[in-house]
């Protein structure tokens, strides 16, 4: 009787447990990609908290000025109230800060993060 070689099988396994391996890390930041344009509906008005970078490293948290540091420290205290929080990044601002500040959001605890962009134009 003959058997079924599943040296092929174990082969491909093993690589595709590897690539998912290495891009899992990339899934759990979940990084978003600030777009300066978007289709979509607003969101019902209700108390937000955003934070906008605007362009030459200027850091404001609902309007408020502040430094980066300050930034950081608040967003330790706004992560106990669980709220979703919306980040406003100017076009022009460097991609690698905005993903620091996603960074500083997300290990503040802060896990309902969105990125508000421009509505979109649509040609008629």
């Amino acid at each position: 009787m003959s058997e079924i070689n599943v040296t092929p099988l174990v082969d491909v396994m093993l690589v595709l447990l590897i690539i998912f391996m290495v891009t899992a890390p990339l899934l759990q930041q979940g990084i978003d990609v600030n777009l300066p344009k978007a289709k979509g509906r607003e969101l019902p008005a209700e108390e937000r908290v955003t934070i906008v970078i605007k362009k030459g490293n200027q850091f404001f948290l609902n309007e408020t000025a502040m430094s980066r540091d300050a930034l950081v420290k608040k967003l330790a205290a706004i992560s106990k109230q669980n709220p979703q929080v919306f980040l406003k990044a100017d076009r022009d601002v460097p991609y690698g800060v905005v993903a620091e500040i996603m960074g500083e959001i997300k290990e503040a605890g802060i896990e309902k993060l969105g990125m508000v962009t421009e509505p979109s134009i649509s040609m008629q």
